[in-house]
């Protein structure tokens, strides 16, 4: 599988490298490998996207109300789950609209977590532009809908504190602490995808046989509880960053 991945690798780089070069180069960004800027952490990620546009596609295509299918209960079952989770973490109100996201960023993690239980096949998310790229787009979004929510205004109200003799000291605390929120959801992710790669190939390289399952097992389980962390946390920044709205 792994001459496969490097396959198609290489073939993204052939008919889409030099844009990507150019696009990077145009942002101020120069990467390593001019000719090969896609590498096998953007092809997965590209792949595991194209399978949930798919899968989408084919839950919304195959709806039946009377005779639903395999697909749809499983469908049924992930969005109950993010339902219960998002009401008791955001309220049970306005939060109907964010279900989407916060269920887009728990299979997206989910999957590319599991992809390094495959022969040959690397964790995205123990690259740390993968989970880099996710604390990005979720720290976007939830500010985004903070600010939408309140007004650009009220939305920095909200970092000022109740006490508004005491708003000079919190608000660059605040502000600090939520910038870091970028950095701890990357290095959270990361971390433990990568610790998790790095404990099942060490010991596939002792013991090939019998107990590398023990850590694949290990592996799927810390794949399932950072997914659900990642979309925990996000959920979390979502309804303070909203609270308002709510209200």
């Amino acid at each position: 599988m792994h001459s496969l991945l490097l396959a198609l690798t290489g073939l993204l780089n052939q008919l889409f490298g030099a844009s990507v070069t150019a696009l990077l180069y145009k942002l101020g960004i120069h990467p390593v490998h001019r000719t090969r800027p896609i590498n096998n952490a953007l092809t997965l990620e590209l792949l595991v996207a194209v399978v949930l546009i798919l899968s989408f596609i084919v839950v919304r295509a195959t709806l039946n109300v009377e005779k639903p299918g395999s697909v749809q209960h499983l469908a049924e079952m992930i969005h109950g789950f993010v339902d219960d989770q998002a009401k008791a973490v955001m309220g049970e109100h306005g939060y109907e609209k964010h279900l989407s996201f916060v269920t887009s960023i728990l299979l997206f993690v989910l999957l590319c977590n599991v992809l390094g239980l495959l022969p040959g096949i690397p964790t995205p998310t123990a690259s740390p532009v993968v989970p880099l790229g996710l604390a990005l787009v979720t720290f976007v979004y939830y500010n985004w809908h903070g600010v939408r929510a309140q007004g650009p205004i009220g939305y920095l109200k909200h970092f000022m504190g109740p006490i508004w003799w005491i708003a000079p000291l919190m608000f660059p605390i605040e502000i600090i602490s939520n910038l870091a929120r970028i950095m701890s959801l990357t290095v959270r992710l990361y971390a433990n995808m990568f610790a998790s790669d790095l404990l099942t190939l060490v010991f596939f390289s002792l013991v090939p046989i019998g107990i590398p399952i023990i850590f694949l097992g290990l592996h799927l389980g810390v794949g399932l509880i950072q997914a659900y962390v990642f979309m925990l946390l996000t959920m979390i920044y979502l309804g303070e960053a909203t609270a308002h709205e709510q209200h």
